[in-house]
């Protein structure tokens, strides 16, 4: 049986945007209760409306899987202004690096993810990326963008917009540094 519930819960209330880590941002449509194996859960019902998605939380589990509100402005902006700096793109093997950029998209945490869009985008006069730098890109591109949007009340394209015009005007990587990451990635 499933009953409707108070509308807030742990300072989450039903119709407020939340970032969970593992999906990004979507919204909480409703707090229920549901009986699972005799017990009697309360549960997050929350709706991931891109990917067609609806995951049920467990109150209790909140903390531990990371779920939090969306980020303030103050930490979009520090996010804007990371894409912005030098990439730093260490000098080991890559899969121990899309391990680490994975993790970070992963985290929920948007200072780590606009660190790994600021690691992998490559402008136009830079060599082309591998299929696999590629994805990582986009899935962290699309974190990022969904959580500014939300936070600024902008479409996606405006997002993608405001974060790809951040990235023109990071330092431009050397010819020499991009070989020595294409380099890397054929070592791998």
């Amino acid at each position: 049986m499933v009953a409707k519930k108070q509308q807030q819960r742990l300072g989450f209330r039903t119709g407020e945007p939340v970032v969970y880590p593992a999906h990004g941002v979507g919204m909480i449509v409703a707090i229920d209760e549901q009986e699972v194996a005799g017990l009697v859960l309360e549960l997050f019902v929350i709706s991931f409306e891109q990917d067609k998605l609806t995951l049920r939380v467990p109150v209790a589990k909140v903390k531990s899987v990371g779920m939090r509100k969306l980020a303030e402005e103050d930490e979009v902006n520090k996010a804007l202004e990371t894409v912005t700096g030098r990439a730093r793109v260490k000098r080991t093997m890559w899969s121990r690096r899309a391990q680490e950029y994975e993790a970070k998209i992963n985290s929920g945490d948007l200072i780590a993810i606009s660190e790994v869009v600021r690691d992998l985008y490559r402008s136009e006069d830079q060599p082309e990326q591998s299929y696999s730098e590629r994805q990582l890109f986009e899935q962290a591109m699309d974190r990022m963008s969904r959580e500014i949007g939300a936070v600024r009340k902008l479409t996606l394209t405006e997002a993608v917009q405001l974060i790809e015009k951040q990235l023109a005007k990071s330092p431009k990587r050397s010819k020499a540094d991009a070989a020595d990451a294409e380099s890397d990635e054929e070592a791998a």
